[in-house]
């Protein structure tokens, strides 16, 4: 089987292809993925998310208030995932397309339209949404990224648990997730790559966006 850290900004778009691509991937050409979708925040993701929306890393209130939204909004989506993970995928996709593409701001009510939106259940939702469950879930979300030296969003891990290797491959960047996504397209070529990736020297590219190595 292989399983996929992904570790997203919940209100960022440029994760959103990311994730599209994955689901892609699971549904079109039916392979066994377990998907696992991880909001993270810590300083320097901020700071990455306001350099790419324009902001000076110098605002203090911008910093604040952005770290605010992206710790609510990653609440909303743990407490979306306790409904299913089909479920919290959809609400963290239209989370993304709705505050990261179309630039509406993040609220609470905005995060209940569009849970009510994907059919869940709101009551519970808003019940687990306070629990002390969904902040510990949130916190050992942090803690596992902190493990794998996930320091920067979009990063994935991946797995082939059906290998002689247990290591895991991760890659940081958009453009190199993508390469990797689009030329190992099948299970048969990706388990492939993962497995030669393990007989081998982690790889580094030279940008600093871009970067995949064993871990």
């Amino acid at each position: 089987m292989i399983e996929i850290y992904l570790f997203v900004n919940p209100i960022g778009k440029k994760c959103l292809s990311i994730e599209r691509r994955i689901i892609d991937l699971i549904e079109e050409y039916d392979m066994k993925i377990q998907l696992r979708l991880i909001p993270i925040m810590n300083l320097k993701t901020v700071s990455e998310f306001m350099q790419r929306i324009g902001a000076s890393e110098k605002d203090i209130e911008l910093r604040t208030d952005l770290s605010q939204e992206i710790h609510s909004a990653a609440l909303d989506v743990k407490a979306a995932h306790l409904q299913g993970k089909k479920r919290g995928r959809d609400f963290l996709v239209e989370l993304q397309e709705t505050v990261g593409e179309q630039k509406q701001p993040y609220s609470k009510k905005l995060a209940i339209q569009l849970f009510t939106k994907v059919g869940g259940d709101l009551e519970m939702f808003l019940e687990d949404r306070h629990s002390a469950f969904v902040q510990e879930a949130f916190l050992t979300d942090q803690q596992i990224a902190h493990e794998m030296e996930i320091t920067s969003h979009p990063s994935a891990v991946i797995y082939n648990y059906g290998g002689d290797c247990d290591a895991g491959i991760r890659i940081e960047g958009c453009d190199t997730i993508h390469h990797i996504l689009d030329t190992y397209n099948t299970k048969e070529s990706l388990i492939a790559f993962l497995e030669s990736q393990n007989r081998n020297a982690p790889i580094r590219q030279s940008t600093a966006d871009n970067h995949l190595s064993l871990i």
